[in-house]
């Protein structure tokens, strides 16, 4: 038992129950991944043959056969050097068509495919379990590596598109840059990891030991593909590499505190409205008086891809639900009455044997998601452990004005470019963790009383490659106690954050921290894991719990002085949320300006 990742400061009873033998319907479940499984054949079946193509053009100007030659050239003995896996780099490309052939640039694109073709034979093998007899526990961790996959799929192919566009590539909407590629790939990681996660903790040997076969090297050729294309990126050596509307990131400085003046004029006067005044495409009502009585039923009548907002408005009242929004469910908005009136609950959590991933209330994963107004809460209780309120996975995704609430793993910012604004999370252990690129602005996270012998940490985030673009950014926020806590914020000590991965990578700027937090700020993740690799900074923050005198000196650690490296994890910069924000109607600050 991990006691660490419970936030206990020594070990205890486990309170895990084994949970009776009890399966989920399989027919809807086993048609549903045999389809994703046809889909990823589909998928490779196209690839391979645009591969083939490439093959062919190679091997009429090389004049040989890429099979005759077996030792790596020049070329990809350099390519492969930049990776972490050099040696898997070499033999994957050793064993792939055109690789021989292949210049520096065009390992580029052809790392890529190779990594593409290899998560969809995971994906399509592993359907092949779907009517497999599992437990309560090893379903869950199943489900999860599928969906988790058919994501990273579509990120690959999304990334393909725009490093190597084709004729017959359907056209992506909005314009694409090697940020973004940087973002789906690091995203891709972080999917295998979530996957492995999943599958630890299962004891039926032989689901975990087949999916631990399909995904053999997967989440080490992503690295290597994220390696590779990350050190094109900082190079900006993109000659002979058709990268698609490479743009720059706005020079922004700050930016006002309302609406940003490019804010489209619709855009901002639906965000001005009160919720019943928005024309919305979906009203959900408990009673009756809307569309639907259910807020999925609104999320599965939402069409698939939409390039224009959806909003669905769900009235005031508690919702008993646990929604998922699929990476196919795009550009879907939902807007409640306000905070404590619209309420979605859920319950689930690792006690009753639900994956971390699979116990959130309130999932998103399809891009452009955005939230306003509402309440999600898990209402599990911190007795068991692990129980997320709201996971967002979605690229481009705002949550705005509303209430996070749970105990350990309330908010789960999994993956992709995510910002949230003036909303008021609660936890206790790791109560924002993750491994997006995200930005909290002028949130107030809350610190709850936890369970006798735990640490509060608000913070754990899990960058696991030098190379994903992710972290956690809080910005002009306030740190603050419940009252439950207040009364004895003495006996249970609240940390800033601790290092989930080797590369964890948090900042807290001109933010306010109450004297609950402990005066060495951090906290470690076991003995000396992580304290070299992580950046953990602070930035012109203030109240009686910045004070820096008594601060953690672990080498990672750094008290920001410079603007401009404060700079860096700013709207304008860390998600480049100058170009896609306005869009939504949030007003935020681009830079460090209040």
């Amino acid at each position: 038992m991990d006691y660490g990742r419970l936030g206990l400061s020594e070990p205890v009873q486990d309170h895990s129950i084994p949970t009776p033998a009890q399966t989920r319907p399989k027919t809807t479940r086993a048609r549903r991944f045999i389809f994703l499984g046809i889909a990823a054949f589909i998928f490779l079946a196209a690839s391979a043959a645009l591969v083939g193509v490439l093959v062919r053009a190679k091997v009429n100007r090389a004049g040989t056969s890429p099979g005759l030659k077996r030792t790596p050239t020049e070329a990809i003995s350099r390519t492969c050097e930049l990776t972490r896996y050099p040696s898997l780099c070499v033999t994957s490309l050793l064993d792939f068509p055109g690789a021989l052939q292949a210049g520096e640039r065009d390992l580029v694109h052809i790392t890529l495919n190779m990594t593409f073709q290899r998560v969809g034979r995971a994906l399509y093998d592993a359907s092949a379990m779907a009517a497999t007899n599992m437990d309560f526990h090893a379903r869950a961790a199943y489900d999860d590596c599928m969906e988790l996959l058919d994501v990273s799929l579509d990120q690959l192919s999304q990334s393909l598109q725009v490093v190597s566009p084709t004729p017959t590539a359907a056209p992506r909407p909005g314009r694409a840059s090697d940020g973004d590629v940087l973002t789906w790939l690091s995203a891709a990681l972080t999917n295998q990891d979530t996957c492995t996660e999943g599958l630890d903790g299962v004891s039926n040997t032989y689901v975990k030991d087949q999916m631990q076969g399909y995904l053999k090297d997967v989440a080490e050729l992503v690295s290597n593909c994220l390696a590779i294309f990350a050190v094109a990126s900082r190079n900006q050596d993109f000659s002979g590499i058709p990268i698609q509307n490479k743009r720059k990131l706005m020079a922004v400085d700050g930016a006002p505190a309302g609406f940003p003046e490019w804010v489209k004029r619709r855009d901002r006067a639906l965000l001005q409205m009160p919720a019943g005044a928005i024309h919305a495409d979906m009203v959900v009502s408990k009673n009756g008086n809307g569309t639907y009585k259910s807020i999925a039923d609104a999320v599965k009548a939402a069409p698939e891809y939409s390039s224009r907002r959806i909003i669905i408005y769900v009235t005031a009242g508690r919702y008993y639900e646990n929604i998922k929004v699929g990476r196919k469910k795009t550009n879907l908005m939902f807007v409640g009455d306000g905070k404590g009136k619209t309420i979605v609950s859920g319950s689930r959590s690792v006690y009753d044997n639900y994956t971390t991933f699979h116990t959130a209330t309130f999932a998103a994963t399809g891009a452009g998601f955005i939230m306003k107004d509402m309440t999600i809460e898990n209402s599990a209780g911190p007795w068991k452990h692990q129980a997320v309120a709201l996971r967002v996975g979605a690229d481009h995704a705002v949550v705005y004005r509303c209430n996070i609430i749970g105990y350990q793993d309330t908010l789960y910012v999994h993956s992709q470019r995510q910002f949230i604004r003036e909303c008021d999370v609660y936890g206790t252990v790791d109560f924002i963790f993750g491994n997006a690129a995200v930005v909290l602005q002028n949130c107030s996270l809350w610190a709850r009383k936890p369970m006798p012998m735990q640490k509060n940490t608000v913070t754990a985030q899990n960058r696991k490659d030098p190379n994903q673009n992710t972290g956690i950014s809080i910005h002009a926020c306030r740190v603050v106690a419940t009252s439950d806590l207040e009364a004895a914020k003495w006996s249970y000590p609240t940390y800033l954050g601790r290092p989930w991965k080797l590369y964890s990578r948090t900042v807290y700027m001109m933010s306010y921290v109450g004297d609950h937090v402990h005066p060495a700020g951090w906290l470690e993740w076991n003995a000396t894991f992580a304290l070299e690799t992580l950046y953990y900074g602070e930035y012109m923050n203030y109240g009686p719990g910045a004070a820096i005198g008594k601060r953690v000196t672990w080498p990672g650690y750094r008290v920001i002085t410079v603007a401009a490296e404060a700079m860096k994890f700013t709207v304008g910069q860390f998600i480049s949320g100058s170009s896609w924000l306005p869009s939504t109607g949030v007003s935020f600050l681009a830079g460090l300006s209040l």
